[in-house]
C-alpha cells in the first residue's frame, strides 16, 4: 500500500516508528507537512497539491495533526476522505476528541465515568461553579490545553476563585473539575486500536507535580488494567469514533474516570514502558480495514 503520513515533524519518535513499521511490512509511506498542502475544492475535480505536485494514488492516510493546527489539518484530511482515501482516524472523530467540552458531553450522554465537571461562559458565579464540583481542591483546565499546559490545581476557595476570574478576563474557555486525590498524581494511558486495548501504562507525576504527563517529567511503567478499565477505554474510543486512541483515565473511589481521549497519541512512552510494537499494530489495522471509499462517520454528535 501507499500511505500518506500527515505530520509537521517526521523526525518525531512516533512518526519514525510508523514509517519503520510500514517499511517492514512492504508498504510505502510518505511524510507530508500538513500545513503545506493546498486544496482545490471544485465540485467535479477536487484535488490536493503539495510542493507543486498533485497528491494522488494513496490507499490510506494517517493523520498526526497537532492540536494547534486542528482546523486546517482536518480540512486537509477531509479532502483525502473526499478522494476516497482511507483515514486511520476520520476528520469528524478528531474534531470531536479535540473539543474537551464536546467529548465530555458525548461521554456523559453514554454513561461513561467522568470526574464531576462544570463549564460556564462567564465567571461571575465562580463560587457556585466550585460548589458544583464538590468544593476545593479543584482542577481548572483550558479547553485548548495539551500535554498538561493550561491545567492548574487550586487548593483553596480563594485560589480557585482568583484563577477562574483571571481566566475569565483573558476570555479563555475553562473546565472546572473535581480533584481525584486518591489517584495519587498518576493516571492510566490505554492505547486502543480497532476496538481493543493493545497496551497500557501508568504515568506518575514528577515530585511535587500533580500532572502525570511524560512531557512534564513524569515516569511510566506497564500496568495490568481491570476489566472495567479496559471496557471504559474501548467504549470511550468508540463513542469518539476513533480507530486509534490514547485514552487517559484516573482510578477513583467510584471506578475509572476518563480525563481525555487523544486522537494522536504518542508512541514513545508506551512502547518503551511496555515493549509492545504499537506502531506495527497500527499498520496492521490499516492493512485490515483500508480500502477505497471506506470513510464512514462513526459515533454520534
Amino acid at each position: 500500500m501507499r500511505i500518506a503520513l500527515l505530520t509537521r515533524n517526521p523526525d518525531l519518535y512516533s512518526h519514525q516508528r510508523l514509517m519503520e513499521a510500514a517499511k517492514e511490512r512492504g508498504h510505502e509511506m510518505d511524510p507530508i507537512d500538513t500545513m503545506k498542502v493546498y486544496i482545490n475544492i471544485a465540485s467535479h475535480r477536487p484535488e490536493m497539491r503539495y510542493k507543486g505536485d498533485i497528491l494522488k494514488g494513496y490507499d490510506a492516510v494517517i493523520p498526526r495533526i497537532g492540536a494547534s493546527v486542528t482546523f486546517f489539518g482536518t480540512a486537509v484530511l477531509r479532502q483525502f476522505e473526499m478522494a476516497g482515501v482511507y483515514p486511520l482516524n476520520e476528520s469528524v472523530a478528531i474534531t470531536r476528541s479535540r473539543d474537551k467540552l464536546r467529548s465530555f458531553q458525548l461521554l456523559s450522554r453514554r454513561g461513561v465515568g467522568l470526574p464531576v465537571t462544570a463549564f460556564a461562559n462567564g465567571t461571575s458565579e465562580a463560587d457556585d461553579l466550585i460548589d458544583m464540583v464538590g468544593g476545593t481542591p479543584v482542577v481548572i483546565k483550558l479547553l485548548e490545553g495539551t500535554q498538561g499546559v493550561g491545567v492548574v490545581l487550586a487548593d483553596t476557595r480563594d485560589a480557585a476563585r482568583s484563577m477562574i476570574q483571571a481566566f475569565g478576563k483573558l476570555k479563555a474557555h475553562i473546565l472546572v473539575q473535581e480533584y481525584i486525590k486518591e489517584a495519587g498524581a498518576s493516571d492510566i494511558r490505554c492505547l486502543v486500536i480497532d476496538g481493543k486495548v493493545v497496551a497500557s501504562m501508568m504515568r506518575k507525576g514528577a515530585e511535587g507535580e500533580f500532572r502525570s504527563n511524560l512531557h512534564r517529567g513524569g515516569s511510566s511503567r506497564t500496568i495490568k488494567i481491570t476489566p472495567e478499565e479496559r471496557s471504559t477505554a474501548v467504549r470511550a474510543a468508540k463513542i469518539m469514533g476513533l480507530n486509534v486512541a490514547g485514552v487517559d483515565m484516573l482510578r477513583s473511589n467510584h471506578g475509572p474516570v476518563i480525563m481525555e481521549v487523544n486522537s494522536s497519541p504518542g508512541l514513545e512512552g508506551i512502547e518503551k514502558a511496555t515493549g509492545i510494537d504499537v506502531a506495527g499494530k497500527i499498520i496492521e489495522c490499516i492493512e485490515k480495514k483500508a480500502g477505497p471509499n471506506r470513510t464512514q462517520t462513526k459515533g454520534k454528535g
